[in-house]
C-alpha cells in the first residue's frame, strides 16, 4: 500500500508544476466552469497513457529522432499558440455568469487537452525517462500485475491534480469579479503563447 501512495504521490508531482495543460485548464475553468476544465485534464491523461503505452512496448525511441522532434516541437507551437490567442480574444466576452459547458464545448475541451499533451515533446521526455526508469527498476521487483497497478496509480495521481485544478478554477469564477477573471484568462492566454514560443525556438534549433 506504501508503494502504492508513493506513485499516486508521483503522479500528483508530475502534474503540479505550472505548464500548458494547468494554464488550460484555469483558463476553460474561468469561461465554463468544472467540467470544461476537467475534461482538458482528462483529454492531457489520455495522451499520457498513450506514451505510457508506447513506453512499454518499447517504440517510444521512435519519437527520439530529430526530425520528429522537431515536428512535435512545431505542432505544439501552432496548438499553443492558437489556444492562447482565442484565450485572450475571448476575454473581453467574459462574464462572471457566464454559463458553458454544452457537449460541443466539452468535446472541443478534451481535443484541446489531448492534443497539447501528445504535441509536447517533454512529455516524450518525461515518460520516456522518468517513466521508462520507473518501468525498468519495477519490472525486476514486482510481477506484471503489480506493475499494471502501479502504472494506474501513476494516472490516478494526475487525474486526483486535474480535479483540484478544475474545481479551483471553478471556485474562482464563482467568487471573483468579472474584471478579475477577465485578467485571468488573458494570463493564462499569454501563459500559453509563451510556452508555445518556447516550443517554436526549440523547433527551429532542430530544423536550423
Amino acid at each position: 500500500m506504501n508503494v502504492f501512495i508513493g506513485y499516486i504521490f508521483l503522479g500528483l508531482s508530475l502534474s503540479a508544476p505550472i505548464g500548458p495543460i494547468n494554464a488550460a485548464q484555469m483558463d476553460k475553468g474561468i469561461r465554463g466552469g468544472f467540467w470544461p476544465a476537467w475534461v482538458v485534464g482528462i483529454g492531457a491523461v489520455s495522451a499520457d497513457i498513450l506514451y505510457m503505452l508506447l513506453v512499454y512496448f518499447g517504440v517510444i525511441h521512435l519519437l527520439d529522432a530529430p526530425f520528429i522532434k522537431a515536428f512535435l516541437w512545431l505542432f505544439g507551437f501552432f496548438v499553443l499558440v492558437y489556444t492562447g490567442v482565442e484565450s485572450i480574444k475571448n476575454a473581453g466576452a467574459l462574464s462572471a455568469d457566464e454559463s458553458r459547458g454544452g457537449e460541443a464545448s466539452l468535446s472541443k475541451s478534451y481535443l484541446s487537452g489531448f492534443l497539447m499533451s501528445l504535441f509536447n515533446p517533454l512529455s516524450v521526455l518525461f515518460w520516456l525517462g522518468i517513466y521508462g526508469s520507473v518501468l525498468a527498476k519495477a519490472a525486476n521487483e514486482y510481477p506484471m500485475q503489480q506493475l499494471l497497478i502501479y502504472s494506474g496509480a501513476i494516472v490516478l495521481g494526475i487525474l486526483i491534480w486535474d480535479i483540484s485544478m478544475a474545481a479551483a478554477s471553478s471556485i474562482f469564477r464563482k467568487i471573483l469579479t468579472a474584471q478579475v477573471l477577465k485578467g485571468i484568462s488573458v494570463l493564462s492566454g499569454l501563459s500559453l503563447i509563451a510556452f508555445g514560443f518556447y516550443f517554436g525556438v526549440q523547433a527551429a534549433r532542430l530544423l536550423f
